[in-house]
C-alpha cells in the first residue's frame, strides 16, 4: 500500500467550513477532495465541531433540520479518526512560543506529536493564530 501523498490533520475551524457554507468553504472544500490525501479528525476537533452546532441551535441561528445534517455529515465522511494526543513534553514549549488558546495549543501539540510518524502531515485550520503557530512549526 502506497503512502498518502498529504496527511491533513483538521481543526474545528476547518471541519466547520467544510459543513457550512463560510467564506472559507471553497477552500476547505479544495483540501477535502485534494487526491491522495488522508483526513484525520481528532477527537477534540469531533467535540469542538458537535458543541458548535448546538450552540448554533441553542441560539436558533441553525434549524433542527440543518443541525442533524451536519452531524450526520461530520460521522459518515471517510475521516480517519484519531485518538491521539499531544506528547506532554511538546506541549509547554509550543505554549511559550505561540500564544494560542488551550484547545489551539492542543492541536498544534497533537499535530506536532503526529508528524514525528507522519512527516507528510499538514494541520488544517482558518483560525489566523493557529495558522501562524501551524507556519512556524512547518505544518503548513
Amino acid at each position: 500500500m502506497s503512502q498518502p501523498s498529504l496527511v491533513l490533520y483538521w481543526d474545528a475551524s476547518a471541519v466547520l467550513s467544510l459543513l457550512f457554507d463560510d467564506c472559507h468553504n471553497a477552500a476547505a472544500l479544495e483540501w477535502w477532495h485534494r487526491q491522495g490525501s488522508v483526513h484525520l479528525l481528532s477527537t477534540l476537533a469531533y467535540v469542538e465541531t458537535s458543541a458548535v452546532i448546538a450552540r448554533l441551535v441553542r441560539e436558533k441561528a441553525l434549524p433542527d433540520l440543518l443541525a442533524r445534517e451536519a452531524q450526520q455529515h461530520l460521522a459518515a465522511w471517510p475521516w480517519r479518526r484519531t485518538t491521539a494526543q499531544p506528547l506532554w513534553e511538546t506541549v509547554g514549549p509550543l505554549g511559550t512560543r505561540w500564544p494560542l488558546r488551550g484547545a489551539d495549543l492542543w492541536h498544534l501539540a497533537c499535530a506536532v506529536t503526529l508528524r514525528r510518524q507522519l512527516p507528510e502531515l499538514q494541520l488544517l485550520t482558518f483560525d489566523s493564530k493557529l495558522l501562524e503557530a501551524a507556519r512556524g512549526e512547518g505544518l503548513v
